[in-house]
């Protein structure tokens, strides 16, 4: 019965410091969104970076919060939680959509020439997630309507694999 009333927030930043999505998910506004909408536990890999985000039991009702660095995989967080929040690395995108999760992607405004934020962009363009930075979060979470989401649909690559093979002279098979 309690774990049917779990709601599991996870924030992934990869292998890199993106200290400004930890604090900003260690942030009151944040958590304070993530509580009224129903979330009861945030866990957050923090990757390299330096901000230690505050731990929390949880047991007067509010978020319960944890976190950790590393983990040889992530994939059971991420099967488990009933929210992601990531970096745009588009390897942590294209995981959490082919699980069906309801994703927010938060790009580091700090990286220069960013393409990470076109992927981004564009795929909440599509409405297969929710898009903002770490300053926006707390409004894009107010703001987000899981309902208003599409499920992502991978592409089918054997047709342009096939039209290659043909280019270059493979024989096809």
């Amino acid at each position: 019965m309690e774990e049917e009333k779990k709601r599991t927030v996870f924030v992934t930043v990869g292998t890199t410091c993106f200290d400004a999505l930890v604090k900003a998910v260690d942030s009151h506004q944040v958590k304070e969104e993530l509580r009224r909408k129903g979330y009861t536990h945030l866990v957050i890999q923090m990757g390299r970076g330096s901000h230690i985000p505050s731990k929390f039991s949880g047991e007067d009702g509010s978020l319960a919060v944890d976190y950790f660095t590393f983990s040889p995989s992530i994939a059971d967080y991420l099967r488990s939680a009933s929210l992601i929040i990531s970096h745009a690395g588009s390897g942590s995108i294209f995981e959490t959509l082919r699980l069906g999760k309801p994703l927010i992607v938060v790009v580091n405004e700090d990286l220069m020439d960013n393409h990470q934020s076109e992927l981004a962009e564009e795929l909440a363009d599509r409405k297969h997630l929710f898009y903002g930075s770490p300053r926006t979060l707390h409004d894009t979470i107010r703001a987000m309507s899981l309902e208003s989401l599409l499920p992502y649909q991978p592409g089918n690559a054997l047709p342009v694999a096939k039209l290659m093979n043909r280019f270059l002279g493979f024989p096809s098979g």
